[in-house]
């Protein structure tokens, strides 16, 4: 690889290890499991990823392409990396409930906001999850919503969306599942842009500025947080009307998992400035 490739990889690296290491450090991740983690996903990433076409791949070759030994390649081709399921099943149950609730014109007011529901009736939260969630339990919905803060329940038992987004304030393995699943989507969508070999790159963009008084940003937390549920609602509701699990009756081929994700963020600019090594060992 060319060298000035490398040490600009190396760079984004480490821009993009120093945030992930401050949460695995906060939730009391060592670097030993971390590093089991990484070499577990070198040799996953090079079984499934980087075979050569019409040969089968082998220990050997891996153990070449990601420096590992051949026998660290096989004893972690025998590991079994747990995964949490049950945190991306109640992941889907509330975000498709949430989002029925906001766009499906049956639980909707005149002004066209998510109405107030009773537990049971004739336009019910029941019937609000037995469309959206199938066959679980309205209770168990109800009781994920509550617990992350989505719905709360008023005197008279009805049940009022809080929030029109899955944001799981109150949990935090839901807020770690999260990191996993919209960071590999963002770094999935900048290795896409990077292949030269796919013609067709897709949407990557941000708008930043990096002198701006801290009087200002209330009003762009508001402007940035309204625009953005707006545009995520519209292209939520396009995207209903193609689904197949939300539109049982749309006709294609083949399975594409599809979606635009926004994020906001600010920090101090002397937090962006590099360090010089001398500052480091202070």
């Amino acid at each position: 690889m060319d060298h000035s490739i490398t040490k600009t990889l190396n760079n984004a690296i480490l821009k993009l290890l120093r945030p992930l290491v401050r949460i695995l450090l906060r939730n009391g991740i060592s670097y030993h499991v971390f590093s089991d983690l990484v070499r577990w996903v070198y040799v996953d990433v090079a079984f499934k990823s980087f075979d050569i076409p019409g040969r089968k791949q082998t220990s050997s070759r891996v153990s070449v392409i990601t420096g590992l030994s051949r026998k660290e390649v096989q004893r972690l081709r025998a590991l079994e990396i747990p995964v949490d399921e049950d945190i991306p099943g109640r992941y889907n149950r509330a975000t498709r409930v949430i989002s029925g609730w906001i766009r499906d014109p049956m639980f909707l007011d005149e002004d066209h906001n998510p109405l107030n529901l009773p537990m049971e009736g004739i336009v019910a939260f029941s019937g609000l999850v037995k469309k959206y969630s199938g066959d679980m339990p309205a209770r168990a919905v109800l009781d994920e919503l509550l617990n992350i803060g989505a719905v709360a329940l008023q005197e008279d038992g009805a049940i009022t969306l809080v929030t029109r987004a899955y944001l799981p304030s109150a949990d935090t393995r839901a807020k770690l599942d999260i990191l996993g699943t919209d960071v590999a989507e963002m770094i999935a969508t900048i290795s896409h842009n990077l292949d030269s070999m796919n013609g067709d790159p897709f949407f990557q963009r941000k708008v930043s500025y990096d002198n701006v008084p801290a009087e200002f940003l209330e009003q762009f937390r508001t402007l940035s947080s309204k625009e953005s549920q707006a545009l995520l609602e519209k292209l939520n509701n396009w995207l209903a009307t193609r689904d197949r699990d939300a539109s049982p009756g749309v006709q294609g081929s083949g399975r594409k998992r599809v979606g635009l994700g926004i994020y906001y963020f600010e920090e101090d600019f002397e937090n962006i400035v590099p360090r010089t090594s001398q500052g480091d060992n202070k």
